[in-house]
Protein backbone atom coordinates (compact mmCIF):
# COMPACT_ATOMS: atom_id res chain seq x y z
CA UNK A 1 0.00 0.00 0.00
CA UNK A 2 2.47 2.46 0.99
CA UNK A 3 5.02 1.61 -2.03
CA UNK A 4 1.74 2.07 -4.47
CA UNK A 5 1.33 5.68 -3.15
CA UNK A 6 5.17 6.14 -3.23
CA UNK A 7 4.90 5.21 -6.85
CA UNK A 8 1.35 7.69 -7.49
CA UNK A 9 3.26 10.69 -6.06
CA UNK A 10 6.34 10.00 -8.29
CA UNK A 11 4.17 10.14 -11.26
CA UNK A 12 2.01 12.71 -10.37
CA UNK A 13 5.82 14.93 -9.70
CA UNK A 14 6.92 13.70 -13.45
CA UNK A 15 4.09 15.14 -15.20
CA UNK A 16 3.97 18.22 -13.18
CA UNK A 17 8.01 18.89 -14.37
CA UNK A 18 6.77 17.90 -17.84
CA UNK A 19 3.84 20.30 -18.01
CA UNK A 20 6.11 23.13 -15.73
CA UNK A 21 8.90 22.23 -19.11
CA UNK A 22 6.78 22.37 -22.11
CA UNK A 23 5.16 25.78 -20.59
CA UNK A 24 8.76 27.38 -20.32
CA UNK A 25 9.52 26.31 -23.89
CA UNK A 26 6.19 27.74 -25.08
CA UNK A 27 6.78 30.88 -23.09
CA UNK A 28 10.48 31.19 -24.66
CA UNK A 29 9.98 30.50 -28.31
CA UNK A 30 6.75 33.17 -27.54
CA UNK A 31 8.92 35.53 -26.16
CA UNK A 32 11.65 35.02 -28.94
CA UNK A 33 9.30 35.86 -31.44
CA UNK A 34 8.50 38.85 -29.97
CA UNK A 35 11.65 40.49 -29.51
CA UNK A 36 12.12 41.35 -33.12
CA UNK A 37 8.39 42.73 -33.51
CA UNK A 38 8.88 45.21 -30.46
CA UNK A 39 12.16 46.16 -32.28
CA UNK A 40 10.60 46.30 -35.19
CA UNK A 41 7.92 48.93 -33.73
CA UNK A 42 10.62 50.79 -32.18
CA UNK A 43 11.83 52.07 -35.32
CA UNK A 44 10.43 55.44 -36.16
CA UNK A 45 9.06 56.42 -39.72
CA UNK A 46 11.27 59.59 -41.41
CA UNK A 47 10.94 61.08 -44.39
CA UNK A 48 14.80 60.86 -45.64
CA UNK A 49 16.54 62.68 -48.61
CA UNK A 50 19.56 62.84 -49.92
CA UNK A 51 22.04 66.29 -50.20
CA UNK A 52 22.63 67.15 -53.88
CA UNK A 53 24.84 68.94 -55.30
CA UNK A 54 24.80 71.19 -58.69
CA UNK A 55 26.75 74.56 -59.75
CA UNK A 56 25.03 77.75 -58.64
CA UNK A 57 26.03 81.66 -58.40
CA UNK A 58 26.37 83.76 -55.59
CA UNK A 59 24.00 86.47 -55.00
CA UNK A 60 24.09 89.22 -52.31
CA UNK A 61 20.80 91.31 -51.38
CA UNK A 62 20.91 94.97 -50.37
CA UNK A 63 18.66 97.92 -50.32
CA UNK A 64 18.43 101.21 -52.14
CA UNK A 65 16.57 104.03 -53.75
CA UNK A 66 15.68 105.07 -57.29
CA UNK A 67 17.22 108.34 -58.91
CA UNK A 68 16.19 110.07 -62.05
CA UNK A 69 18.31 109.95 -64.35
CA UNK A 70 17.58 113.29 -65.31
CA UNK A 71 16.54 116.32 -63.07
CA UNK A 72 15.70 119.19 -64.30
CA UNK A 73 14.83 122.46 -62.17
CA UNK A 74 12.56 124.30 -65.14
CA UNK A 75 13.50 127.93 -64.86
CA UNK A 76 13.07 131.03 -66.41
CA UNK A 77 15.55 132.61 -68.72
CA UNK A 78 13.80 136.10 -69.16
CA UNK A 79 11.91 138.15 -66.40
CA UNK A 80 7.85 138.81 -67.40
CA UNK A 81 4.27 137.76 -66.59
CA UNK A 82 3.39 134.08 -66.92
CA UNK A 83 0.75 134.01 -69.67
CA UNK A 84 -0.04 130.22 -69.77
CA UNK A 85 0.69 126.99 -68.59
CA UNK A 86 0.26 124.16 -71.05
CA UNK A 87 1.11 120.77 -69.07
CA UNK A 88 -0.75 118.89 -66.88
CA UNK A 89 0.08 118.07 -63.31
CA UNK A 90 2.30 114.83 -63.45
CA UNK A 91 1.73 114.86 -67.45
CA UNK A 92 4.30 112.81 -69.88
CA UNK A 93 6.03 114.72 -72.07
CA UNK A 94 7.88 114.36 -74.92
CA UNK A 95 11.29 116.84 -75.42
CA UNK A 96 10.40 120.26 -77.17
CA UNK A 97 6.44 119.98 -75.58
CA UNK A 98 5.71 123.72 -74.25
CA UNK A 99 5.04 124.10 -70.95
CA UNK A 100 5.01 127.85 -69.69
CA UNK A 101 4.26 130.62 -72.15
CA UNK A 102 5.80 134.05 -70.98
CA UNK A 103 4.54 137.20 -71.92
CA UNK A 104 6.05 138.00 -75.24
CA UNK A 105 4.41 141.29 -76.26
CA UNK A 106 7.91 143.77 -74.61
CA UNK A 107 10.55 141.50 -76.51
CA UNK A 108 8.43 141.47 -79.92
CA UNK A 109 8.44 145.26 -78.87
CA UNK A 110 12.11 145.10 -78.18
CA UNK A 111 12.60 142.76 -81.18
CA UNK A 112 11.07 145.51 -83.41
CA UNK A 113 13.21 148.07 -82.17
CA UNK A 114 16.64 146.29 -82.59
CA UNK A 115 15.54 145.52 -86.27
CA UNK A 116 14.94 149.21 -86.64
CA UNK A 117 18.29 150.34 -84.98
CA UNK A 118 19.96 147.60 -87.64
CA UNK A 119 18.11 149.08 -90.85
CA UNK A 120 19.09 152.37 -89.48
CA UNK A 121 23.10 151.20 -89.36
CA UNK A 122 22.68 149.59 -92.78
CA UNK A 123 21.97 152.80 -94.24
CA UNK A 124 24.66 154.59 -92.51
CA UNK A 125 26.92 152.19 -93.77
CA UNK A 126 25.79 152.68 -96.97
CA UNK A 127 25.67 156.24 -97.31
CA UNK A 128 29.73 156.25 -95.49
CA UNK A 129 30.78 154.08 -98.77
CA UNK A 130 29.60 155.97 -101.28
CA UNK A 131 30.51 159.04 -99.52
CA UNK A 132 34.32 157.25 -99.14
CA UNK A 133 34.18 156.55 -103.11
CA UNK A 134 34.07 160.09 -103.65
CA UNK A 135 36.24 161.16 -101.35
CA UNK A 136 38.49 158.62 -102.82
CA UNK A 137 38.21 160.36 -106.34
CA UNK A 138 38.55 163.80 -105.22
CA UNK A 139 41.92 162.67 -102.84
CA UNK A 140 43.07 161.42 -106.79
CA UNK A 141 42.64 164.87 -107.73
CA UNK A 142 43.61 166.76 -105.13
CA UNK A 143 40.58 168.25 -104.56
CA UNK A 144 40.16 166.69 -100.90
CA UNK A 145 42.40 166.93 -97.78
CA UNK A 146 44.02 164.08 -96.95
CA UNK A 147 42.49 164.96 -92.94
CA UNK A 148 39.27 164.91 -94.63
CA UNK A 149 39.79 161.77 -96.53
CA UNK A 150 41.03 159.73 -93.27
CA UNK A 151 38.00 161.07 -92.06
CA UNK A 152 35.12 159.83 -94.16
CA UNK A 153 37.29 156.58 -94.03
CA UNK A 154 36.87 156.30 -90.46
CA UNK A 155 33.52 156.84 -90.62
CA UNK A 156 32.60 153.91 -92.94
CA UNK A 157 34.23 151.62 -90.44
CA UNK A 158 32.67 152.90 -87.22
CA UNK A 159 29.39 152.81 -89.63
CA UNK A 160 30.43 149.03 -90.69
CA UNK A 161 30.71 148.19 -87.07
CA UNK A 162 27.68 149.92 -86.04
CA UNK A 163 25.83 146.88 -88.31
CA UNK A 164 27.47 144.19 -86.43
CA UNK A 165 26.61 145.68 -83.09
CA UNK A 166 22.90 145.71 -84.54
CA UNK A 167 22.97 142.57 -85.83
CA UNK A 168 23.94 141.27 -82.27
CA UNK A 169 21.08 142.97 -80.66
CA UNK A 170 18.72 141.72 -82.98
CA UNK A 171 19.92 138.20 -82.11
CA UNK A 172 19.63 139.05 -78.79
CA UNK A 173 16.02 140.35 -79.04
CA UNK A 174 14.86 137.31 -80.92
CA UNK A 175 16.90 134.57 -77.98
CA UNK A 176 14.92 136.39 -75.91
CA UNK A 177 11.36 136.63 -77.24
CA UNK A 178 12.09 132.42 -77.64
CA UNK A 179 12.89 132.60 -73.93
CA UNK A 180 9.08 133.37 -73.74
CA UNK A 181 8.24 129.75 -74.42
CA UNK A 182 9.66 127.14 -72.27
CA UNK A 183 10.13 123.95 -73.67
CA UNK A 184 10.66 120.19 -72.13
CA UNK A 185 14.63 120.07 -72.56
CA UNK A 186 14.20 116.10 -72.42
CA UNK A 187 11.27 113.95 -72.17
CA UNK A 188 9.72 112.44 -69.34
CA UNK A 189 7.12 113.29 -66.46
CA UNK A 190 6.99 116.72 -64.97
CA UNK A 191 5.79 117.70 -61.17
CA UNK A 192 2.88 120.21 -60.87
CA UNK A 193 3.39 123.83 -61.52
CA UNK A 194 4.73 125.56 -58.81
CA UNK A 195 3.26 129.39 -60.81
CA UNK A 196 -0.12 129.87 -61.72
CA UNK A 197 -0.75 132.08 -64.43
CA UNK A 198 -0.56 136.09 -63.70
CA UNK A 199 2.31 135.69 -61.82
CA UNK A 200 5.72 137.83 -62.48
CA UNK A 201 8.78 135.26 -63.05
CA UNK A 202 12.29 136.44 -62.99
CA UNK A 203 15.55 134.88 -64.62
CA UNK A 204 18.50 133.43 -62.85
CA UNK A 205 19.71 130.52 -61.20
CA UNK A 206 18.37 131.87 -58.15
CA UNK A 207 14.32 132.52 -59.64
CA UNK A 208 11.68 130.32 -58.19
CA UNK A 209 11.51 126.81 -60.52
CA UNK A 210 8.34 126.67 -62.27
CA UNK A 211 8.37 122.83 -62.62
CA UNK A 212 10.83 120.10 -62.16
CA UNK A 213 10.95 117.16 -65.11
CA UNK A 214 12.22 113.74 -64.75
CA UNK A 215 13.21 111.28 -68.14
CA UNK A 216 11.59 108.16 -67.12
CA UNK A 217 12.95 105.68 -70.18
CA UNK A 218 15.93 104.98 -67.66
CA UNK A 219 15.94 105.15 -63.88
CA UNK A 220 19.20 105.07 -61.88
CA UNK A 221 19.25 102.33 -58.26
CA UNK A 222 21.84 103.56 -55.89
CA UNK A 223 22.57 101.04 -52.68
CA UNK A 224 25.85 100.90 -50.53
CA UNK A 225 27.82 97.68 -51.19
CA UNK A 226 30.41 96.21 -47.71
CA UNK A 227 33.64 95.82 -48.65
CA UNK A 228 33.62 91.82 -48.87
CA UNK A 229 31.06 91.94 -51.76
CA UNK A 230 32.94 94.48 -53.82
CA UNK A 231 36.17 92.93 -53.87
CA UNK A 232 34.51 89.57 -54.63
CA UNK A 233 31.90 90.78 -57.21
CA UNK A 234 31.99 94.28 -58.70
CA UNK A 235 35.68 95.10 -58.66
CA UNK A 236 36.82 91.79 -61.10
CA UNK A 237 34.58 92.61 -63.63
CA UNK A 238 35.86 96.03 -63.76
CA UNK A 239 38.91 94.43 -64.29
CA UNK A 240 37.32 92.20 -66.94
CA UNK A 241 36.48 93.34 -70.15
CA UNK A 242 34.48 90.17 -71.03
CA UNK A 243 32.68 89.40 -67.90
CA UNK A 244 29.91 91.71 -66.03
CA UNK A 245 28.10 91.96 -62.54
CA UNK A 246 24.73 90.67 -63.24
CA UNK A 247 21.91 93.10 -60.75
CA UNK A 248 18.34 92.67 -60.70
CA UNK A 249 15.59 94.69 -59.04
CA UNK A 250 12.69 94.49 -57.16
CA UNK A 251 10.11 96.42 -55.73
CA UNK A 252 8.79 96.62 -51.51
CA UNK A 253 5.69 95.31 -52.74
CA UNK A 254 7.31 92.21 -55.10
CA UNK A 255 8.28 88.90 -54.04
CA UNK A 256 10.61 88.51 -56.22
CA UNK A 257 13.61 90.39 -58.63
CA UNK A 258 12.04 90.94 -62.21
CA UNK A 259 13.63 93.53 -63.61
CA UNK A 260 17.39 92.69 -64.93
CA UNK A 261 20.05 95.94 -65.05
CA UNK A 262 23.85 96.73 -65.25
CA UNK A 263 26.27 98.42 -63.11
CA UNK A 264 26.16 102.07 -64.23
CA UNK A 265 28.65 103.75 -61.46
CA UNK A 266 31.23 102.94 -58.71
CA UNK A 267 32.09 105.81 -56.05
CA UNK A 268 35.82 106.38 -56.67
CA UNK A 269 36.34 106.02 -52.47
CA UNK A 270 35.15 103.17 -50.06
CA UNK A 271 33.25 105.01 -46.87
CA UNK A 272 35.62 103.96 -44.15
CA UNK A 273 33.35 105.25 -41.49
CA UNK A 274 30.62 102.64 -42.64
CA UNK A 275 32.80 99.80 -44.71
CA UNK A 276 31.02 100.53 -47.66
CA UNK A 277 31.27 101.44 -51.21
CA UNK A 278 28.35 103.98 -52.80
CA UNK A 279 27.17 101.67 -56.44
CA UNK A 280 24.57 103.00 -58.96
CA UNK A 281 22.97 100.25 -61.60
CA UNK A 282 20.55 101.16 -64.40
CA UNK A 283 17.20 99.46 -65.45
CA UNK A 284 14.46 100.28 -68.36
CA UNK A 285 11.54 101.94 -67.20
CA UNK A 286 9.71 101.56 -70.59
CA UNK A 287 6.22 101.40 -68.74
CA UNK A 288 7.15 104.36 -66.18
CA UNK A 289 6.34 102.21 -63.19
CA UNK A 290 9.92 102.96 -61.71
CA UNK A 291 9.65 106.74 -60.16
CA UNK A 292 12.72 108.34 -58.38
CA UNK A 293 12.79 107.90 -54.49
CA UNK A 294 11.25 104.12 -54.31
CA UNK A 295 12.81 101.89 -52.17
CA UNK A 296 14.42 99.08 -54.56
CA UNK A 297 15.39 95.51 -53.48
CA UNK A 298 18.94 94.57 -55.50
CA UNK A 299 20.06 91.25 -56.05
CA UNK A 300 24.03 91.36 -56.83
CA UNK A 301 25.39 88.49 -58.01
CA UNK A 302 29.01 87.23 -58.34
CA UNK A 303 29.04 85.94 -62.06
CA UNK A 304 30.46 82.79 -61.98
CA UNK A 305 29.16 79.55 -60.98
CA UNK A 306 30.24 77.38 -58.85
CA UNK A 307 29.38 73.80 -57.62
CA UNK A 308 27.48 74.38 -53.87
CA UNK A 309 25.61 71.38 -51.83
CA UNK A 310 21.88 72.27 -51.60
CA UNK A 311 19.45 71.20 -48.67
CA UNK A 312 16.03 71.66 -48.01
CA UNK A 313 16.11 74.07 -44.96
CA UNK A 314 13.27 71.78 -43.33
CA UNK A 315 15.90 69.46 -42.77
CA UNK A 316 17.86 72.03 -40.34
CA UNK A 317 17.72 71.97 -36.76
CA UNK A 318 18.76 74.64 -33.99
CA UNK A 319 20.84 73.85 -31.45
CA UNK A 320 21.82 77.25 -29.33
CA UNK A 321 23.63 78.90 -32.23
CA UNK A 322 24.51 75.89 -33.96
CA UNK A 323 22.80 74.75 -36.65
CA UNK A 324 22.89 70.98 -37.32
CA UNK A 325 21.12 67.76 -38.99
CA UNK A 326 20.50 64.66 -38.64
CA UNK A 327 22.56 61.51 -40.96
CA UNK A 328 21.29 58.54 -41.77
CA UNK A 329 23.80 55.73 -42.20
CA UNK A 330 23.49 52.06 -43.96
CA UNK A 331 22.58 50.66 -41.04
CA UNK A 332 19.36 53.15 -40.83
CA UNK A 333 20.94 54.87 -37.82
CA UNK A 334 20.72 58.27 -36.97
CA UNK A 335 23.88 60.76 -36.03
CA UNK A 336 23.94 64.65 -35.09
CA UNK A 337 26.19 66.56 -37.67
CA UNK A 338 26.94 70.13 -37.36
CA UNK A 339 26.69 72.13 -40.52
CA UNK A 340 27.43 75.39 -41.78
CA UNK A 341 24.83 77.77 -43.86
CA UNK A 342 25.08 79.43 -46.87
CA UNK A 343 22.59 82.06 -48.86
CA UNK A 344 19.25 80.49 -50.20
CA UNK A 345 19.63 79.51 -54.11
CA UNK A 346 16.10 78.21 -55.94
CA UNK A 347 14.75 77.61 -52.41
CA UNK A 348 17.30 75.83 -50.87
CA UNK A 349 20.03 76.18 -48.52
CA UNK A 350 23.70 76.21 -49.67
CA UNK A 351 25.50 74.11 -47.14
CA UNK A 352 29.43 75.69 -46.62
CA UNK A 353 30.58 73.31 -44.63
CA UNK A 354 29.47 69.40 -42.89
CA UNK A 355 28.00 67.81 -45.74
CA UNK A 356 29.22 65.97 -48.40
CA UNK A 357 26.62 65.34 -51.80
CA UNK A 358 24.65 62.00 -51.43
CA UNK A 359 24.10 61.61 -47.61
CA UNK A 360 20.88 60.96 -46.50
CA UNK A 361 19.26 63.07 -44.05
CA UNK A 362 15.98 63.35 -42.02
CA UNK A 363 13.83 65.42 -44.07
CA UNK A 364 10.25 65.34 -42.45
CA UNK A 365 10.06 64.27 -38.66
CA UNK A 366 13.25 65.81 -37.11
CA UNK A 367 11.56 66.39 -33.94
CA UNK A 368 10.72 62.77 -33.30
CA UNK A 369 13.87 61.15 -33.08
CA UNK A 370 17.45 61.65 -31.77
CA UNK A 371 21.33 61.27 -32.62
CA UNK A 372 21.52 57.31 -32.47
CA UNK A 373 17.99 55.98 -32.72
CA UNK A 374 16.51 53.72 -35.64
CA UNK A 375 14.45 54.83 -38.28
CA UNK A 376 12.08 53.20 -40.93
CA UNK A 377 13.17 55.57 -43.80
CA UNK A 378 10.86 56.81 -46.09
CA UNK A 379 12.91 58.26 -49.61
CA UNK A 380 11.84 61.96 -50.19
CA UNK A 381 13.14 63.63 -52.96
CA UNK A 382 14.91 66.90 -51.89
CA UNK A 383 12.21 69.86 -52.58
CA UNK A 384 13.60 71.85 -55.62
CA UNK A 385 11.89 75.42 -56.86
CA UNK A 386 12.43 75.25 -60.22
CA UNK A 387 13.00 79.20 -61.62
CA UNK A 388 16.26 81.48 -61.18
CA UNK A 389 17.61 82.66 -57.94
CA UNK A 390 18.32 86.01 -59.13
CA UNK A 391 14.28 86.38 -59.76
CA UNK A 392 13.02 84.16 -56.34
CA UNK A 393 12.66 85.62 -52.81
Amino acid sequence: MTTSRHRLVLALSLTGLIILAVTYSTLSSRSADAKPANTAAQATPVGVAAVISRKVMDWRDYSGRLEAVERIDIRPQVSGTLAAVHFRDGAIVRQGDLLFTIDPRPFEAELARAQANLAAAEARVAFTASDLTRSQRLLADNAIARRDYDSKENAAREAAAAVQGARAAVDSARLNLGYTRITAPVAGRVSRAEVSVGNVVAAGAASQSLTTLVSMAKIFASFDVDEQSFLQYINPARASKNSSTPVYLGLGNETGFAREGRISSVDNRLDASSGTIRVRAVFDNTDGSLLPGLYARIRLGSGVEHEAVLIDEKAVGTDQDKRFVLVVDAANRTAYREIRLGAMQDGLRVVESGLKAGERIVLNGLQRVRPGDTVAPQELPMAFISGSSRRSS
